[in-house]
């Protein structure tokens, strides 16, 4: 893999990184805006506030469109360069959702797939920058770092947005994250030339050459178990943070207050999980094993989740769902390093953004597939123990495969 010289004071490595969870921290910010301020917005446009669910797959629905192209976008024009267009069009959704509570309603459309295609290829550009600046010794632990920028940034949505509007109002609240996107991107430029050093203007952009991009990986005995099991994993993560709520308040009893509290410590072990296991995978060498053993770790969480009753002491629910936070948020940086790591020399891009089109899959797929079934059963339970059997499968399926896939290739190559 060819990697940026490192300047004099051996400072490249960290200067990519923070560029990288700013950008990934303020898109984060940008995607959780809308459903943060929902609330506020159905009441002052007239609309019920589930319609932030809509709003939110129309985003994935952008951000898997984005993701299918970005990897030759990125070769051509630099990781840097198309982090900052995708900071532009984040800020240009949520200006355009702000926009539509001032003129026609169908403007919310168009705000939320633009948004998705800023949200889309911010990590397949900073896999692709971190790839070529991180010793190979920390990759793990590195990508993992950049990630917290995900929960980081909903978080920070959900902490300041809020009481900003209650200052300026939720439109001005939209448009002074628009506002700040000006900054990132302002920011961002200094580094361009430091790390757009790979640019190839003869870089195909056809849709023809991108789909062969994604099938090319699914056929890739190493790749195609990551990015598989990225799709099960992310769909048990996106309904675990859906539906927590809705699970105790419903199933245990719960008071919305004492739910939410779990979901913001449910939040933060994603948030530590993920430093913690990408230090974990480097320390051992071994990422497919931590990553097989966090899906089998979330499996019985979510099967303790499921069988929870309101006789569980309150203290035991919690260590529950930091657990489970852990596990089911965790994996994330861990799969992309080790994605970034078996990818093909320059082209880090090209599959992260291929395997975040199925990533996104699982994204879209997971809280609807989670959704129906508890209505169907009445009961949240039945969604945590689908859950529990598909993560836990996903886990055994994805080491045995992968381990397969490796066992033709010379010793050297098989140990990480």
């Amino acid at each position: 893999m060819r990697r940026v010289a490192r300047d004099s004071g051996g400072r490249l490595p960290a200067v990519a990184l923070a560029a990288t969870l700013a950008i990934q921290v303020y898109a984060s910010l940008t995607a959780a805006a809308a459903a943060v301020l929902a609330p506020a917005i159905a009441v002052d446009v007239g609309v019920p506030a589930r319609w932030v669910g809509g709003f939110v797959g129309l985003v994935y629905v952008g951000a898997m469109a984005a993701s299918f192209v970005s990897g030759a976008w990125i070769a051509r024009l630099g990781a840097i360069r198309v982090s900052q267009a995708c900071v532009a069009l984040c800020a240009i959704g949520v200006a355009g959702v702000a926009a539509a509570g001032l003129g026609p309603l169908a403007l919310i459309v168009p705000a939320a797939l633009t948004l998705g295609l800023g949200y889309g290829p911010i990590t397949p550009a900073s896999s692709h920058v971190l790839a070529r600046t991180t010793p190979a010794s920390s990759m793990s632990l590195v990508f993992s770092i950049k990630q917290t920028g995900v929960p980081a940034g909903a978080a920070l949505a959900g902490a300041a947005l809020p009481a900003l509007a209650l200052f300026a109002g939720w439109r001005m609240s939209l448009v002074i994250v628009a506002i700040a996107g000006v900054a990132v991107v302002a920011a961002a430029q200094p580094i361009r030339g430091l790390l757009d050093t790979d640019r190839r203007a003869d870089a195909k952009v056809a849709l023809g050459h991108a789909q062969a991009g994604v099938l090319r990986v699914l056929a890739d005995r190493s790749l195609a178990p990551l990015v598989w099991v990225s799709f099960v994993y992310a769909a048990a993560q996106v309904s675990l943070m859906s539906y927590l709520v809705v699970h105790l308040t419903g199933a245990l009893g719960w008071t919305l207050i004492a739910a939410g509290f779990a979901l913001s410590i449910a939040t933060l072990g994603g948030v530590a999980g993920r430093v913690i296991w990408g230090a974990v995978a480097d320390r051992t060498r071994a990422p497919v094993a931590v990553l097989g053993g966090l899906g089998a770790a979330a499996g019985l969480c979510a099967a303790l989740t499921a069988i929870a009753t309101p006789a569980w002491p309150a203290i035991a629910i919690y260590a529950l769902v930091a657990a489970y936070g852990a596990t089911a948020i965790g994996w994330n940086g861990v799969q992309l390093a080790e994605l970034a790591r078996l990818a093909p020399d320059g082209d880090v891009g090209a599959v992260t953004g291929a395997a975040g089109v199925i990533t996104f899959g699982g994204v879209v797929a997971g809280p609807l597939s989670f959704g129906a079934l508890a209505a169907l059963t009445g009961s949240t339970r039945s969604g945590f123990v689908a859950m529990a059997v598909l993560s836990a499968a996903t886990a055994i399926g994805f080491f045995i495969r992968h381990r397969h896939s490796l066992a033709g290739r010379p010793p050297h190559e098989s140990e990480h």
